[in-house]
């Protein structure tokens, strides 16, 4: 029977981390697993919690949103230690991306009986340092939304993201980048450039519709200079993924690619955002093995 530890962040939507977690512990104790709780100070602490599990074999499960999620399975990946998710966020987008259910049962079911799946990750390279990401890298206005959703304090989910979106937009203006997908450099003006493992982000919104994350390959979604109002109307087709098919959008896929700007463009990975371009985004192909 595995053994599990649980890692919380206490305060990820607004303290259900908690919450998620008692509901499906319950039926992983009564099924005969071991569970240990851990509760993260930080997610540097997070991730000094996860390594330890490892090391004594044990399932590290990250409780809480992308944040958490993308930091304890970065510091995991690589490492062979099993990763799952009980999804406890304002986004779960990676959560999302694996088809995990919110129903604690079918959940548990997931964690005590299903063999691991291996995931490619992200390394990421920037002045700031080394990381390991999960499900994108994205830099431009989207970073910029997702720093004033981060910092709601009424709105939760997909509306502090439409919200921060809106923000972010309206004071906008077009970035010069220089975009390099396996050696071949791209010019392009715009909102955004996102290197994408995931198909999904800001909450559900399907940035990258045909990324995969077991693909080996990262996506490539650059969204180019275009009136507000047609950004908006972009930003409503998210929701489908739909916009992938407009002139305004071009698509590229890679193993590596470099993003550079002509100013300190923002840049955020698993909903984090605190640096600025340039940065590198690797694929990690098949390094961390997750349940789902």
């Amino acid at each position: 029977m595995r053994q599990f530890t649980a890692i919380v962040n206490p305060t990820a939507g607004g303290s259900t981390g908690v919450a998620a977690l008692l509901r499906v512990a319950r039926l992983l104790r009564e099924a005969g697993a071991g569970l240990e709780t851990e509760y993260s100070r930080s997610l540097t602490h997070a991730q000094d919690l996860a390594r330890q599990a490892g090391a004594r074999d044990r399932v590290v499960l990250a409780v809480g949103g992308d944040g958490i999620a993308g930091g304890i399975g970065g510091t995991l990946s690589g490492t062979g230690t099993v990763l799952g998710l009980v999804p406890a966020g304002r986004g779960n987008d990676f959560a999302r991306a694996l088809g995990l259910p919110t129903d604690p049962a079918a959940l548990a079911r997931i964690l005590l009986d299903h063999a691991p799946r291996l995931v490619d990750t992200i390394e990421v390279e920037s002045a700031h340092g080394r990381t390991v990401a999960l499900g994108s890298v994205y830099a431009g206005v989207d970073a910029l939304a997702n720093r004033h959703a981060n910092h709601a304090r009424v709105l939760r989910g997909a509306a502090s993201y439409y919200m921060g979106g809106l923000r972010a937009v309206a004071t906008w203006r077009p970035a010069d980048y220089r975009v390099t997908v396996d050696g071949e450099e791209h010019t392009h003006r715009g909102y955004t450039v996102v290197a994408a493992n995931s198909a999904y982000y800001g909450s559900g919104r399907i940035i990258a519709p045909d990324a995969r994350v077991d693909d080996g390959l990262l996506e490539v979604v650059m969204i180019r200079h275009a009136p507000r109002r047609l950004f908006f109307t972009l930003m409503n087709e998210l929701t489908t993924g739909a916009h992938i098919h407009r002139p305004e959008v071009r698509t590229l896929r890679g193993r590596e690619i470099r993003i550079e700007a002509e100013r300190p463009v923002p840049y955020g990975t698993d909903g984090e955002v605190d640096a600025v371009l340039p940065v590198t985004a690797r694929v990690l192909p098949a390094s961390l093995p997750v349940l789902c």
